[in-house]
């Protein structure tokens, strides 16, 4: 069920990339992530460890249209890391953020909207993590945006909604540990329209 709904959406997102190279256009994004995931519990009965905040990376697909009102759906490969003591958290994860803004002022405008998240691996300290509670998941993300011609840069914080965590067996093999995988992350972008 999972895997149609994403094949769904995906497809979804190339027709409207298509259909809205006549009005607005379609692009290529990239840029920082400064995020960090949810709380580390090394057992059951031990209090939430917080994560450090690292800087992530990301690339994708968009497609916008409309002008005063738009609609800007996207497909983006995510990286992210969070630092827990010694321990690293890493997850990749494809990104399909249905966006909808508003101009604001001249090249400015405010924009939000649900986003899923697809994980596509994740490893703590060097361990591949099979055993997450989801692999889709849902969000929101929320910016601004500065738009001039072709080139445009936002600022948005994402943060994910369902309770989404990650067992595994701690380092001494006894204990099994858990990670909460909600991204909580500030994504700067440089997008450019063809």
């Amino acid at each position: 069920m999972r895997n149609v709904f994403f094949i769904a959406l995906f497809g979804l997102l190339l027709t409207n990339t298509t259909n809205s190279q006549s009005v607005n256009g379609f692009g290529f994004k990239a840029g920082l992530n400064y995020n960090a995931n949810g709380n580390y519990f090394e057992s059951i009965s031990s209090n939430a460890e917080h994560p450090d905040r690292n800087v992530g990376y990301h690339f994708g697909l968009f497609s916008k249209f409309g002008n005063q009102l738009y609609f800007k759906p996207e497909v983006v490969y995510t990286s992210t890391k969070s630092d827990y003591d010694n321990n690293t958290f890493k997850m990749q994860k494809l990104d399909i953020p249905l966006l909808v803004g508003i101009k604001v002022l001249g090249p400015l405008s405010v924009y939000g909207g649900p986003a899923f998240q697809f994980i596509l691996d994740s490893e703590f300290d060097n361990i591949s993590i099979n055993n997450i509670e989801k692999d889709l998941t849902f969000g929101l993300n929320f910016g601004i945006g500065l738009n001039m011609k072709k080139i445009g840069l936002d600022l948005r914080y994402e943060r994910g909604l369902n309770n989404n965590e990650a067992s595994f067996l701690n380092n001494n093999g006894i204990n099994t540990s858990r990670i909460d995988t909600r991204p909580n992350q500030l994504i700067l972008s440089l997008s450019f329209i063809l």
